[in-house]
Formats: structure tokens, C-alpha cells, sequence
């Protein structure tokens, strides 16, 4: 279960939260433009766009959850389990595997709107990575500074939805978390006015009562509304560091913390990393869920006219700064 979401203040932003019981072992991973991709149904890619973002790096591939390209496109795949259903491989079709989903779109993509055009000829397909990494049930947010949309592919098709409050999480299907929206209506940043009767001497008794109603549990429709709602009354400086640091505090607002979400006896969903990256300056920050300290790799300051992966390890320690 994850969130993902955009902000913009003078820079864009795009991040996403990865909450599981278990790492696979994500690495911030830096793919500059001649590193070949080797598409399992389409022709290798020598020459296309650097990208940075959270991977999986197996047998020198980059897996990516999340990740931007210089070009300040964004995407990020989060679990769709019992509603994404993949194609099958068809004859004049540009098939392309889930598992490839994300630098199929990031090598050659600049824009959502060039996004949309690939994603008319593209048929996604169910083919794994290996026996041992099985294909995920995903389904994607694709954004840039101007438009985001979100791709599903499930029983009837690909949908390519727009999106306008830049805000992805799980289950169910986009359209219906949208529409779900509608139930949170009444709910304000501002101080609620008594509507329940005139005849009655009602009065607010805490800050914040504009926000009752707002949901605070885990589950993935919740987490859109909420994150919805902060992301959109969200109010930040246009610096580097007031950004990033309202960025995190927006994904803070769903946060997983162990014990509360049981996935099987012993067994628990924590927020294990949450990014936010600099779209326009191709900075990738990051917290853990044992390390508060944002951490930062910028892509720049890599060699993007080279051929290999550029893999930073996650620092999971906490960083504890003693003052006395």
C-alpha cells in the first residue's frame, strides 16, 4: 500500500510513500542516457533520457518503483491487487512488460502529453521479470509541472485517467476514489459555522473542527482523501528547503507505523521509504522509516553521458544530531 503525490511551488515536486513489511533491498538509482535498455518485446534502447529514482537493481537492471527523468516527467507504480489485468502480446502493437513500464515512458517522454501519445500504441503486458519476481499488480501516476494522469489497465482495457488533484494510492479504481471525494465536501481548513439548528447554541471547542469527517485510518481510500486534502491547502515558501520540507510533512499525514497495519501474525505494513523529488532540478530526497533525516542524491552531479548505473544504497540508521 502506498501513496504517491505533486507539488508545486516555484520548482515541481513528485514523491510517493512505499509502505510494505519487507525491503527488497531499494536503492536510489541514477540510469544515465546510454545505459541499454533491453525491452523483453521490443527493440534494445541505447541513446534516451537520464532518470533518477527508487529501484530494485536485479542483474543490473533498475526495477523502479518511482522515478523522474531530466526532462521533469515523473512516475510512479503503486499496487492495484485484484483490478489490474494485463494484456496479452499482440502482433503490431509497441508491448511493453509491466516490469518496464516506468523507463519505457521516462527513456522517451518529456511531457504527459508526449506520455499520452506513446500510451495509445503501447499494449502493457504480464510478463515477469523472472520466476522469482513475479509480475506486480500496479497501476501508475505519470506527471509533470503542468498535468498528471493515471493508467490502469484492468479486465476491459488500458484507462488513462487525468488527474487534477495530483494524488495517487491503491484500491479502488481511480474514478471511484475521485468520486468518493464528494463525500468530504463540507470539510474545511476554516472554523465550521453551526448548520445543525439555529434554535441551538452550538460552538466550535477546538481549533481544527473544520476538519471533522477527514478520515485518519490506513486504508487506501482514506489516505487519497487525506493526502488530497493536505496536498491542496498545503501552503509553503518558494525555497528549496521549505518546499521539500512541506513536501514531507504533506506524504507525513498517512504515514504507516509498525504495529498498526498487521498483514499476518507478526507481520506488519510500515512506511519503509518516502521520496520527493526535485522534478525541475533532478534532486531525489528521501526519509526511511528508522532514518528521519532527508537524504539527497542529485543526478547531476553524475555523469549522464555514461553507460552504467549509478546505485546509492538506502541509509536506513537514525541520524541524531546531539545539540549539548
Amino acid at each position: 500500500m502506498c501513496t504517491a503525490a505533486t507539488y508545486k511551488t516555484k520548482d515541481f515536486y513528485f514523491g510517493r510513500t512505499l509502505d510494505y513489511e519487507f525491503s527488497y533491498g531499494d536503492e536510489v538509482t541514477v540510469t544515465p542516457r546510454n545505459f541499454c535498455f533491453r525491452f523483453r518485446h521490443m527493440s534494445e534502447v541505447k541513446t534516451h533520457y537520464a532518470m533518477i529514482g527508487m529501484a530494485y537493481v536485479a542483474d543490473d537492471y533498475p526495477l523502479y518503483y518511482d522515478a523522474v527523468n531530466e526532462k521533469g516527467l515523473g512516475m510512479a507504480g503503486l499496487n492495484f491487487v485484484g483490478n489490474a489485468k494485463y494484456q496479452d502480446v499482440q502482433a503490431g502493437r509497441e508491448n511493453v512488460a509491466q516490469f518496464e513500464f516506468i523507463p519505457w515512458i521516462l527513456s522517451q517522454c518529456a511531457t504527459v502529453l508526449e506520455a499520452r501519445k506513446v500510451l495509445e500504441k503501447m499494449n502493457l503486458v504480464g510478463t515477469p521479470y523472472s520466476e522469482k519476481l513475479p509480475c506486480a499488480s500496479l497501476h501508475w501516476m505519470i506527471a509533470d509541472k503542468d498535468a498528471a494522469i493515471v493508467v490502469e489497465c484492468v479486465e476491459d482495457g488500458l484507462h488513462v485517467y487525468d488527474n487534477p488533484v495530483g494524488v495517487l494510492t491503491n484500491n479502488p479504481p481511480f474514478p471511484v476514489q475521485m468520486f468518493m471525494l464528494n463525500n468530504y465536501m463540507h470539510v474545511s481548513p476554516s472554523q465550521p459555522e453551526n448548520h445543525f439548528a439555529k434554535e441551538l447554541p452550538l460552538a466550535t471547542y477546538s481549533r481544527g473542527m473544520g476538519g471533522l469527517g477527514l478520515p485518519g485510518d490506513l486504508s487506501s481510500a482514506s489516505r487519497f482523501a487525506k493526502v488530497a486534502f493536505t496536498k491542496m491547502h498545503a501552503i509553503s515558501g518558494e525555497s528549496e528547503a521549505e518546499s521539500v520540507s512541506q513536501f514531507f510533512h504533506i506524504l507525513g499525514s498517512v504515514e504507516q507505523q509498525r504495529g498498526c497495519c498487521e498483514v499476518e501474525p507478526g507481520k506488519y505494513e510500515i512506511t519503509i521509504y518516502t521520496s520527493c523529488v526535485n522534478a525541475d532540478k533532478g534532486i531525489y530526497y528521501y526519509t526511511t522509516y528508522e532514518n528521519h533525516q532527508i537524504q539527497a542524491v542529485d543526478m547531476h552531479r553524475e555523469n549522464l553521458d555514461g553507460d552504467t548505473l549509478r546505485r546509492y544504497p538506502l541509509i536506513n540508521e537514525e541520524q541524531i544530531r546531539v545539540v549539548n
